[in-house]
């Protein structure tokens, strides 16, 4: 799923379209399928966590999120996509200057600019906000992972409620640079550091000469992440075998995750869903944890 920066990153190739008047519009989609932008004017598109805002000059924003696989395509004048991607398509703005397509967009909507509250107001502080102070954001995001302070870390971390912009990628890459256990209760970790390793590490990964989503400062192919990705594989700083957790589906709380155990001491991954009758799934108790407890 793309995170906040790559949402960041997509927000400023839509800055092309700033300024410029549209021709046509087609949106794809059912409940927009009539929806018509002729003649607005695109004010500027800004991203908010994993969300981005499409503004024009009617009043109106186009409120789009990319999930799993969207896309943002941005063409130069005369420019068109290839006819393989044409299914693809979900939203078309032809300009009178670049153009943009959205592939395989899974949240299309129009709605009043004056309440885009209603799409993203549940989110918390946005780590790419470029104008609010750092120390409000930090403030923020702290006071509010620590309102449910037995949620594991990592969990806490991804709810956009907390802070906006975390995936599943970052979540991993932090807590490992943080020395945390994903599942260490987030009461027991100090997030202010936690937090400004997130603002410092998304924001070097959008910045001019930063390297989008590598944390070990390394660029090279298998060489750009500590964890993520990389089960089976020696922790780079310990030699510990790097070790995978799949995904719960239906369940927020646990996601694929990767750790090194040597590096990231304290609670162990919950065991597995065991089979029940009629073949659902059910999660057993967490077993007790002899290992210590971690509060870096």
């Amino acid at each position: 799923m793309p995170e906040g920066d790559s949402v960041f990153r997509a927000a400023r190739r839509l800055s092309r379209l700033d300024g410029h008047e549209v021709l046509r519009s087609d949106f794809r989609v059912p409940q927009h399928a009539t929806a018509d932008l002729t003649g607005a004017t695109v004010l500027g598109t800004a991203s908010r966590g994993k969300h981005l805002l499409t503004r024009f000059s009617t009043g109106v924003t186009l409120h789009t999120h990319l999930r799993m696989d969207g896309e943002w395509s941005v063409l130069t004048p005369g420019k068109r996509l290839p006819r393989r991607l044409e299914p693809d398509i979900r939203i078309l703005l032809l300009t009178d200057g670049p153009s943009a397509a959205a592939l395989r967009m899974p949240v299309v909507e129009l709605l009043p600019t004056a309440d885009e509250a209603d799409a993203v107001g549940h989110l918390g502080p946005d780590l790419l906000d470029l104008v609010t102070p750092v120390d409000d954001l930090v403030a923020e995001a702290v006071r509010r992972l620590g309102r449910r302070p037995d949620r594991t870390v990592k969990a806490a971390l991804l709810d956009q409620r907390n802070l906006a912009g975390i995936g599943n990628l970052w979540a991993d890459e932090l807590c490992y640079l943080r020395g945390l256990s994903p599942w260490v209760p987030v009461g027991e970790v100090r997030t202010e550091p936690l937090v400004r390793l997130a603002i410092k590490a998304l924001r070097f990964s959008v910045s001019p000469a930063g390297a989008p989503q590598v944390t070990t400062g390394d660029t090279r192919p298998g060489r750009q992440h500590w964890v993520s990705g990389r089960a089976g594989q020696p922790c780079r700083r310990c030699g510990t075998t790097v070790e995978v957790i799949p995904e719960v589906p239906g369940d927020p709380e646990r996601r694929r995750t990767w750790w090194c155990p040597s590096c990231q001491p304290g609670p162990a991954a919950p065991p597995p869903p065991e089979p029940s009758a009629g073949g659902r799934t059910r999660t057993p108790p967490p077993a007790a944890d002899p290992g210590p407890r971690v509060g870096s």
